[in-house]
């Protein structure tokens, strides 16, 4: 179990001549990984492909019963990514919301509402990289950014959760799992510590699988009092697949409202 926090979210190896980031681990020893092993070959997962498409279902439990979303990922380093929101029961013209980026701009929209944003993408906090600001202070610095605190950037750039939220409960290593066809590696935290005030509770846990090859999250379970109240887990995760010459390409549809 941890008995000291990992702080090491932002650190990585320095770039490559040609310019690009590289794991700091490769892959991770063999037998039973520390945790600390584990949290900093999980941290650089995004460094392990150029491309990635990933579907996430994520299952919650709310006052109105169990809710599914569906959440389509799409990645081309460096900069380029897509996320596609769904919401199965709300029909089929207006049942999705839409994240893009191609590194400089961020747009979004919303079917159901028929409005969108465009922005540039929020700079980086200055400071951040000074090598006297305390590890627990810094920030991972993606390659390609993803919606702020949604599931896919937990999932595909993990060390901010690992350090911020599985560090600061009781955790361990627990066991190897198959995940849809994909070996993965599971961390157990209880009563985890820096999360919302509704899921304070000494009888909060998390569950998560980490996967072996890339160190993407694959599923996510959420516990309070033994009743799951999240169940969120990667159906299809495609590495390194060519992607089509219009997987990013976006207009806004006539009639759009734009907010910003």
């Amino acid at each position: 179990m941890s008995t000291t926090p990992w702080a090491r979210a932002s650190s990585s190896l320095p770039a490559s001549a040609s310019g690009g980031r590289r794991p700091e681990l490769v892959n991770l020893p063999d037998g039973t990984p520390t945790l600390a092993e584990l949290f900093t070959f999980v941290r650089d997962a995004e460094l392990r492909f150029q491309t990635l498409r990933m579907r996430i279902e994520d299952r919650t439990a709310t006052t109105h019963g169990e809710r599914l979303l569906v959440i389509e990922t799409t990645i081309r380093h460096p900069g380029q990514a897509k996320v596609v929101t769904t919401d199965p029961s709300a029909g089929v013209a207006a049942n999705h919301d839409l994240w893009i980026s191609d590194g400089e701009m961020v747009r979004t929209w919303s079917a159901g509402h028929k409005k969108g944003t465009e922005r540039r993408v929020r700079r980086r906090v200055a400071g951040l990289d000074d090598p006297d600001v305390p590890g627990s202070s810094t920030v991972y610095r993606p390659l390609t950014n993803l919606p702020a605190e949604s599931l896919p950037d937990s999932f595909v750039h993990p060390a901010g959760f690992c350090q911020n939220v599985l560090g600061t409960g009781r955790t361990w290593v627990a066991s190897t799992v198959d995940v849809n066809g994909r070996e993965a590696i599971v961390v157990e935290c209880h009563h985890p510590r820096s999360i919302g005030i509704e899921a304070d509770r000494p009888d909060h846990h998390l569950r998560v699988a980490f996967d072996l090859d890339t160190g993407v999250i694959l599923r996510l379970v959420e516990t309070i009092a033994g009743e799951v109240t999240r169940d969120a887990s990667v159906t299809s995760l495609l590495v390194d697949s060519t992607l089509s010459p219009a997987a990013f390409a976006f207009s806004f549809p006539e009639g759009a409202t734009l907010i910003y």
